[in-house]
């Protein structure tokens, strides 16, 4: 169904624009016009040889479609709505192999092992040492600008450094490190990997999709090692409880390196973002920073993810012809969830447009539309947002911004990676 209201060839999907910014524009015009929308792409330029998908932007249809798996496929074409032309067919199957990837019933049994490691007690035993670390993480950052900036740290002497280098990166690492039993120096290399995978579409970091399927590799190999040595000489931590009885409801070694893939992007990479966006929020809308370090709302986790949905879209494959917002979806089509769009719905959010930490009720869809997908660790990402922001508040409160982020060039991924911060007044 064509649009005349955007321009021919517009694809939410299209890297450069994601570059450049998150439509929000389009997003609205679309929910007014054509909340479920046919958009054209040239053949294959997704990898999936067909001629598009429907972007999907309402906050209900969003939902609809994330809790009905019968009728939208996570597997049938990943949950991942665009890789490149250059892919093959082969490199898309070995996707399924990851969770994010199935659907019921293969699902629902790899998730009821998986989720032994986030239950509330496991994420609470996580939180003194994080706690810690976040505060390490921030105090170091004040002390190598202070000193003028480290190797990488991108200060410039006047205490100025890179935020997402500096602070935001850190904390997700470690949390995944600390649930999964990484050694302290295994765990840059693990951070290499998983950057290297989400990474492929910016050619600053002249990362191929071939290097990119090659880091996946290392983190499912060093994945399997770790998974290997924990069913040889079981110890008292999440490996152990996921793959040291296999066979008896376990994961086997190759399901576990998968599972670590997804922590390393879904855990990592969008909480990175998260923190990252939430403290471009914060500087740019400094009442809401001087609320924040007054008063510590605990509604500010979820509006930093609401505000930033790190993750733009994912997608689902129409197991069968169904209709959807009036338009008739056939099977075998694809299915585009733009959750940049369902956060930002007038329908259910009183001045989307507003950063509002005090939010409450918040029903975004960050953390996925609900159903078989929601986010397994929304507890520890929120933990973890609300202890780095905390320590900032604490030992920075005085941070002020420098210069615009640079956005990370991708197709599905709200990404910065770096924002010029001071600690100096100016």
């Amino acid at each position: 169904m064509p649009c005349p209201h955007l321009p021919d060839g517009f694809d939410f999907t299209d890297p450069d624009l994601l570059q450049s910014r998150v439509p929000h524009p389009e997003f609205a015009l679309m929910r007014q016009t054509a909340p479920v929308w046919w958009c054209t792409q040239p053949a294959n330029i997704s990898g999936f040889g067909d001629e598009g998908y429907w972007a999907v932007t309402r906050h209900a249809d969003v939902k609809y479609v994330s809790t009905h798996p019968e009728l939208f496929s996570s597997n049938t074409n990943t949950a991942v709505i665009r890789f490149n032309e250059t892919i093959s067919r082969d490199q898309i199957e070995v996707q399924k192999l990851i969770m994010l990837n199935m659907d019921p019933p293969e699902h629902t049994r790899v998730r009821q092992i998986v989720q032994r490691g986030f239950t509330p007690r496991a994420v609470r035993s996580l939180e003194q040492a994080l706690r810690a670390r976040a505060r390490s993480i921030v105090e170091t950052a004040h002390a190598a600008a202070a000193a003028g900036g480290g190797a990488g740290a991108g200060g410039g002497g006047d205490g100025s450094f890179d935020f997402v280098t500096n602070i935001a990166v850190e904390l997700p690492l470690q949390a995944i490190a600390e649930l999964i039993g990484v050694p302290q120096e295994d765990r840059s290399k693990i951070f290499d990997w998983s950057n290297k995978m989400a990474a492929y579409d910016d050619p600053e970091y002249a990362i191929t999709e071939e290097v990119g399927a090659e880091a996946a590799m290392e983190i499912v190999a060093y994945a399997m090692n770790l998974a290997a040595a924990r069913k040889e000489c079981p110890a008292k931590d999440i490996v152990s409880q996921l793959v040291a009885a296999e066979g008896e409801g376990n994961l086997s070694s190759d399901e576990f390196g998968f599972f670590v893939i997804l922590l390393a992007v879904a855990g990592n990479e969008t909480t990175r973002n998260a923190i990252s966006h939430g403290m471009h929020a914060f500087l740019t809308h400094p009442k809401q920073w001087e609320l924040y370090k007054r008063e510590r709302p605990k509604t500010t986790a979820e509006e930093i993810v609401r505000w930033a949905t790190p993750v733009v879209s994912f997608q689902r494959t129409a197991t069968q012809d169904v209709e959807l917002g009036g338009q008739r979806i056939r099977k075998g089509e694809r299915v585009g969830l733009f959750y940049s769009s369902a956060n930002n719905d007038p329908e259910v959010f009183d001045a989307p447009e507003a950063f509002d930490i005090t939010r409450d009720p918040n029903p975004h869809l960050g953390f996925g539309g609900g159903g078989p997908h929601f986010c397994l660790g929304k507890s520890l990402a929120v933990m973890e947002i609300d202890l780095i922001f905390n320590a900032i508040a604490d030992v920075l409160p005085d941070l002020r911004l420098l210069d615009d982020p640079r956005r990370l060039r991708s197709a599905w991924l709200n990404g910065i990676k770096q924002l010029q911060v001071s600690t100096s007044r100016g």
